[in-house]
């Protein structure tokens, strides 16, 4: 798995949690869901994402978006 993917599932297991979460135990928790598109977007725009940064610094290997 390289470093696009990777980021690309941790927003996707992000905003699956939260749905479950503000399902389950309060609405409150739809605004990590909006945080995780608001920061997707400005990584489409920008290239920096937290998470990249964090996946890098475990080891897993660059891709095309995130180098």
């Amino acid at each position: 798995m390289n470093l696009d993917k990777a980021v690309l599932a941790f927003a996707g297991l992000v905003v699956l949690a939260s749905v479950a979460l503000a399902h389950y135990v309060s609405p409150w928790w739809l605004l990590l869901t909006a945080f995780a598109g608001l920061n997707m977007l400005q990584a489409s725009f920008t290239g920096f994402c937290p998470a990249a940064l964090v996946f890098k610094a475990l080891g897993v290997k660059g891709g095309c978006a995130f180098k």
